[in-house]
């Protein structure tokens, strides 16, 4: 890039986010960039971080695996098959010149001073390809792991599914023990090409001070399907996200947000759709929990062609007080030929659920929870059965003061 447009995005270094409490990234130091090289997963000290996110160690029924530590990979493992290449975006540029064509086209890394950092330090990140024609059998899992404490975790990934290739993934976040004070910066541009699809299912498992900044921008081509499943369920400091993605003609995306506010965090996630092709639509679907901490669901549907459809929808439980819960939903239209809805509801548990619990044996505490799982695990409906169980797990281990 010339050096003029290098400097306007060091402009966006001093640029707080549009949304979330702003973090002072100077107060962290830049992640370590050496690889530490991690071969055998079930063995690691790691395991039981990346297990919490979904991330299974002894790699059964996955087609491939790659994990960051701190800001370098440390452990890629792809079984012999057609037409999925896995590996870090540094060396995936070395290996594909075009690669260049597909950076920060998704994400403008003048967005704000987390974007503009990860572009100015020249950041790594997995690279995921399918290719034309194929369809990946078994979910794809990376893992980035925070080591460090009182550090900036900058990873930039790329995702390519190409036309009539289809591929269901699972990227879990998380940070050891000792790094509970220190900050994730994920940017990850998303390519789906014509007629494919692509499940992307993040769970993630932060410290109780961490801060966490994702940056997600997804393309996705005609008549092709694209779902983002997000997931946290238990103690983070400040998490912010808002990804974004531009549907073709016919193209459709669903958002789902399943995620618990402990007391403590301040959580503010949602989802930004550009309905840019005749006969594309899109849904955007939260279910959260206040536990004591800050709650924010937004959610922002934007109809730029005819014949649209799309739907946003924020439901809410208040568990405790000194927490809240807010919902943004938006819906903005450019043509008249369009369909498009919202509803929110906000509430606490019916007690006549809790009394008929109690009176099958349950105690109050055990009913509680149980109404809570529920609630939790019906936001996601329509996933393949590894990520179903996946989740159904994380639901299952999520700390609801039980």
């Amino acid at each position: 890039m010339p050096e003029q447009y290098n400097q306007t995005v060091k402009d966006a270094l001093a640029k707080k986010g549009a949304f979330g409490a702003d973090i002072d990234l100077d107060n962290y130091s830049e992640g370590s960039k050496e690889s530490v090289a991690v071969d055998d997963l079930q063995s690691s000290d790691y395991k039981k971080y990346m297990e919490r996110v979904g991330v299974v160690a002894d790699e059964m029924n996955r087609s491939g695996t790659l994990l960051f530590i701190d800001n370098a990979p440390s452990h890629c493992s792809t079984p012999p098959q057609e037409g999925l290449e896995m590996c870090s975006v540094k060396e995936a540029l070395k290996r594909h010149e075009g690669l260049k064509d597909y950076l920060w086209k998704a994400v403008d890394p003048t967005k704000d001073k987390y974007t503009a950092k990860t572009y100015l330090e020249d950041s790594d990140g997995y690279f995921i390809w399918v290719k034309a024609g194929h369809h990946i059998k078994y979910p794809v899992q990376t893992c980035m792991m925070l080591d460090t404490d009182k550090s900036v975790q900058n990873v930039h990934n790329i995702v390519i599914v190409d036309d009539d290739a289809s591929l269901e993934m699972i990227t879990g976040c998380s940070t050891a023990h000792h790094a509970n004070d220190a900050v994730h910066v994920g940017v990850s541009e998303i390519y789906v090409g014509d007629n494919a699809s692509l499940t992307f299912s993040m769970i993630h498992s932060w410290g109780k001070q961490t801060g966490v900044r994702p940056r997600t921008g997804t393309v996705v081509g005609k008549n092709s399907a694209y779902t983002n499943n997000y997931v946290i369920l238990n103690p983070v400091g400040s998490l912010q996200s808002f990804p974004s993605a531009t549907l073709a003609e016919g193209a459709s995306a669903l958002y789902n947000t399943m995620c618990i506010a402990h007391e403590g965090s301040d959580i503010d996630t949602g989802g930004l759709v550009y309905l840019n092709g005749r006969k594309s639509n899109a849904q955007i679907m939260s279910r959260s929990i206040s536990m004591g901490g800050h709650m924010t669901a937004r959610g922002r549907l934007v109809g730029n062609a005819p014949e649209i459809k799309a739907h946003l929808e924020c439901r809410s439980i208040i568990m405790k007080d000194g927490g809240s819960t807010s919902a943004v939903p938006e819906l903005e239209a450019h043509v008249a030929d369009v369909e498009m809805t919202h509803e929110a509801a906000v509430g606490k548990i019916a007690q006549d659920q809790i009394e008929y619990l109690m009176s099958r044996g349950l105690d109050e505490d055990q009913a509680v929870s149980m109404i809570v799982r529920g609630f939790l695990s019906g936001s996601i409906n329509g996933l393949p059965p590894e990520l179903q169980k996946e989740l159904n797990e994380a639901v299952a281990k999520a700390n609801l003061g039980d």
